[in-house]
């Protein structure tokens, strides 16, 4: 299967899409990973750059992940337009979408609230389109692991442990089910990332009924 990441540090920190990879080929699926990701930016900025449409259009991608800035998040309108221009490549493929739900930054945990809600937006928008809720993860494994830090010094990036989670989280959205781990930690994140995607779409079917 072939995967295409689209994003900015919170996609390239850790190598991320590398631990997605190594993560399903440790459950038996043959993963290829590309990534496009520039620090600082949004999909503003990858809805006009010509590797993008090009990678879309010919890469025959099963899944495509589309990520926008996260720090600062403040302009929802911005990233519903720019997502729907990218769409409109996706839509002239066989590709799945799944939109990177990333977290605010460690010392403002109640902005995740807002997050969570412009991705649920974003996902209704885009038709077919399924979030991956990384950031509800981050917070949810902290609450109950705090002696676990998934942030980087910075407050902002994710840890290697953090980075681990989020690809977790990508298997279990995209899988709809948890990921077979070795060692405590990786069992407990696997767990997590399952349970925060269960509980995700729960609401969310929840809402629509």
């Amino acid at each position: 299967m072939k995967f295409l990441f689209i994003g900015n540090s919170h996609t390239y920190y850790n190598d991320m899409p590398h631990l997605f990879q190594r993560i399903c080929e440790e459950n038996g699926i043959n993963a290829e990973v590309v990534m496009l990701a520039h620090g600082g930016k949004g999909l503003d900025y990858h809805r006009a750059e010509p590797e993008v449409r090009f990678n879309i259009l010919y890469g025959n991608y099963d899944y495509i992940i589309l990520q926008h800035l996260a720090h600062p998040f403040n302009d929802e309108e911005l990233m519903f337009e720019s997502a729907a221009e990218i769409d409109r490549y996706i839509q002239n493929t066989r590709s799945k979408k799944i939109l990177y739900m990333t977290w605010e930054k460690k010392d403002n945990p109640e902005g995740q609230t807002r997050m969570a809600n412009a991705y649920r937006e974003l996902s209704k928008k885009l038709s077919g389109s399924v979030v991956a809720p990384v950031g509800l993860a981050i917070w949810k494994f902290t609450r109950s692991h705090p002696h676990i830090d998934l942030f980087d010094a910075d407050g902002r990036h994710a840890s290697p442990i953090g980075s681990q989670l989020a690809a977790y989280t990508m298997f279990s959205t995209m899988f709809s089910k948890p990921a077979e781990a070795k060692g405590s930690v990786n069992q407990a994140l696997s767990q997590t990332a399952y349970e925060t995607v269960t509980e995700f779409q729960k609401e969310d079917s929840a809402a629509v009924k």
